[in-house]
């Protein structure tokens, strides 16, 4: 059984890799992880709720709660007033309950207990979707602000990594921070390159989204069903907005199909 595991593992990969590097043109989508791919707000918010508690200081209201979700986790902290020298022990104790503190009702196994990246479930249909849209020869590849440590588990609990072909988040110290340097991180990693005629898509329901494609040159398809506060993502200028899950193989095959 392991051989037969391992042999998978290393055609996966190598398809993988052929996917990535072919010389032909590619049309690239990248996915938000939160609130585009996962309705990930219970587990987030109650890691947060746990370390604002731990700190002694007051938890935020709901919806200052839900706006956790999209920005990087120290940014958050700082817009709700954690002061500096209190910031590495507030994103220390988020990420030991999200990561690692198996204290959450498991929405998907009731009974079971999980920590915070768990607690959490991938929105209906959205496999399907992805099975679509590599079907038809996108390459797909998650992007997001959540740390890559953090990111390539959940992705494989849920079967997500099989369904994309890279996945690429912040980086761990924090130099790699907003969505703007993971969607250039990526791009180094897949070897993206305009001159060679690739194209790309960012997807993503939250205005972080939106303002990192737009820093480096995207568009942004905005995904109604995920986290932004009543026009935020036409604020923040998503080229379109869509409401509903089935819509979004469509909508992307929309933007591209003038390359074609």
């Amino acid at each position: 059984m392991r051989v037969l595991l391992h042999a998978y593992h290393s055609y996966r990969n190598i398809h993988r890799e052929d996917r990535m590097t072919v010389s032909q043109p590619r049309n690239v989508v990248l996915l938000d992880l939160d609130g585009t791919l996962t309705k990930s707000d219970p587990g987030i918010i109650a890691c947060v709720i746990k370390a604002f508690q731990e700190l002694g200081r007051p938890v935020p209201d709901d919806a200052e709660l839900h706006r956790f979700i999209g920005p990087a986790i120290i940014e958050s902290m700082q817009r709700n007033h954690i002061p500096d020298d209190q910031l590495e022990r507030a994103v220390a104790i988020y990420r030991e309950y999200y990561t690692n503190k198996a204290v959450f009702d498991d929405p998907n196994e009731p009974g079971n207990k999980v920590p915070g990246r768990l607690y959490n479930t991938v929105y209906p249909g959205i496999p399907e979707q992805l099975r679509r849209l590599r079907a038809q020869g996108y390459v797909l590849a998650i992007a997001t602000c959540k740390p890559e440590y953090q990111a390539k588990p959940i992705c494989q609990h849920f079967g997500l990594d099989d369904l994309v072909d890279d996945i690429y988040g912040a980086s761990e110290d924090n130099s790699r921070l907003d969505k703007d340097q993971v969607i250039r991180y990526g791009f180094e990693k897949m070897g993206f390159d305009t001159a060679r005629g690739d194209r790309a898509l960012m997807v993503g329901d939250r205005w972080t989204d939106v303002e990192g494609a737009k820093a480096c040159g995207l568009a942004c398809l905005g995904c109604g069903w995920g986290y932004a506060e009543p026009g935020e993502l036409a604020e923040h200028g998503a080229y379109r907005i869509i409401d509903a899950v089935d819509q979004l193989c469509d909508a992307v095959d929309d933007f591209f199909t003038p390359a074609r």
